[in-house]
Formats: C-alpha cells, structure tokens, sequence
C-alpha cells in the first residue's frame, strides 16, 4: 500500500523487487549501485527516524561507499533529478521533510 505520492505508507512493505518495479516508473534501471545506495538511506531512517534529505545522503554514502560517491554528482548520475527525494520513495521511505 502506498500513498499518493507513490511513496510506501509501511516501511517491512519493500523489498529490492519493488525498487525496481517503482525504479522503472521513474525512467530508473536499479542496478547494484542504486540498491547500495537505497540500503545505506533505509539504514539511516532506522537509526534516525527520518528520511535523510541531500546533505545527510552524500554524508551517509561518503562515510559507507566512499567519498567519490558520496558526492551529488555521482548521487544524481544514479538517481536523476532530486536524488534524495526519489532514494527515499524507492527505498520505501517518507519524503524528506527539506525536499521540495
């Protein structure tokens, strides 16, 4: 079940199948890359309680994947347009309170 926006309204919901089946909706191919990525914001809403909006994104894939891809650029190469808006609906998350 999701809500209007297409984000999920129950976190146990996901599944990697359902990244990608949301990924190709939004003209995304999930590939490992992405699934990592997807992950490290799933892991940081369990310890945080909140979806992390950009700047906690490239820290959080800086500090787990490396400082090359923790940057925006290479975050917007995967994920185009709002990188951490679409990470958060593809990992099943509640859009990021700062996104727009």
């Amino acid at each position: 079940m999701s809500d209007d926006k297409n984000y999920l309204a129950k976190l146990p919901q996901w599944t990697a199948e359902k990244a990608v089946s949301l990924g190709l909706e939004q003209d995304v191919q999930i590939g490992h890359d992405h699934l990592k990525v997807l992950l490290l914001a799933r892991g940081f809403y369990k310890d945080y309680g909140f979806s992390p909006s950009m700047r906690p994104l490239c820290k959080t894939v800086a500090a787990n994947l490396g400082v090359n891809k923790g940057r925006s650029i290479y975050l917007n190469q995967l994920f185009p347009g709002s990188p951490a808006k679409l990470v958060a609906q593809l990992a099943g998350l509640p859009r990021p309170k700062n996104c727009l």
